[in-house]
This record gives structure tokens, C-alpha cells and sequence, in this order.
């Protein structure tokens, strides 16, 4: 399995690559599982984020890329 982070440096490299993975986490008797999330902009920005789910996760990038656009 390739993993988002390797010695807590980020994998995604490519211009328009997107990588994740899932990880659960136990507060409070809970046990609640998170995806981590990378995305590589084509500008070379790179956008992470954790959320619930990968939908989310790609909402929020979605946001980001739209405030980039309008600060162009």
C-alpha cells in the first residue's frame, strides 16, 4: 500500500494528483474513522485536508480551488 506521507513528507507530486487514505481514531469510547486527503494543484500548491469521508474531502477542495480562481 503506498502511503499519502513518508517520514512525515508528502508523496504527491504530480501537477493534478490526488491521493488518500483512511484512519480511525478512538475519543471517548468512539471509535470514528477520517480519511486523509492530499490534492497537487497544477500550480504546484499543494491542498490537505481530513474530513469524514472522501466526498468531503474533495468538497473542500473544490472551495479551495474556486477561492484560488476568484483571487486571480
Amino acid at each position: 500500500m503506498n502511503r499519502i506521507n513518508q517520514h512525515g513528507v508528502t508523496t504527491t507530486a504530480a501537477p493534478g494528483q490526488e491521493q488518500h487514505e483512511t484512519f480511525t481514531r478512538r475519543t471517548a469510547g468512539k471509535t470514528k474513522r477520517y480519511v486523509q486527503y492530499d490534492y497537487r494543484h497544477t500550480d504546484g500548491r499543494l491542498f490537505t485536508c481530513v474530513a469524514a469521508t472522501l466526498e468531503q474531502c474533495r468538497a473542500k477542495r473544490d472551495c479551495w480551488m474556486n477561492k484560488k480562481q476568484q483571487a486571480v
